[in-house]
């Protein structure tokens, strides 16, 4: 059996043709339709597009510090920031004893046992410094033997 006698395109051109030929209403804009639809989509598919890489960005190093400082504006310069942290501390560490003075004029006045309160919290502040300072004990024994099976 030959592949051309069961594909015979002769008789689909001559279909084709005997539609086209028919007189139907709008036949020749839906024929324009049609064909127009693939064509633009092709030529929307097929177009080539080039882009350039990016250009690389401009760096612009800002540095607040004066390039030629020498070591002794470098150490004045390192002690006045050390003092504004320790003044910064200090006030922070002031507002954190007049807060927890405020707490406690207020648990006085409803009738809570304060000095109470207080030694409890102690005794869990130094339960949890115990624990952390074991915890880093341990972890310190095991990285130094840790170390040493190594060798």
């Amino acid at each position: 059996m030959r592949f051309t006698s069961r594909f015979n395109a002769k008789a689909g051109f001559a279909d084709l043709w005997d539609y086209v030929r028919e007189p139907r209403p709008y036949r020749w804009p839906l024929l324009a339709v049609s064909f127009a639809i693939p064509m633009v989509g092709l030529a929307m598919l097929s177009q080539e597009s080039h882009f350039r890489p990016p250009d690389a960005p401009e760096v612009t190093y800002i540095s607040t510090f004066a390039a030629d400082r020498t070591d002794e504006e470098i150490r004045r310069t390192n002690l006045e920031n050390q003092a504004r942290k320790e003044a910064r501390a200090a006030e922070r560490a002031e507002l954190e004893e007049r807060k927890i003075e405020a707490y406690k004029a207020l648990g006085r006045a409803t009738g809570l046992d304060v000095d109470a309160m207080e030694r409890e919290a102690a005794i869990e502040r130094e339960r949890e410094a115990a624990e952390a300072e074991a915890q880093r004990r341990e972890l310190y024994q095991a990285g130094s033997t840790g170390d040493s099976a190594g060798e």
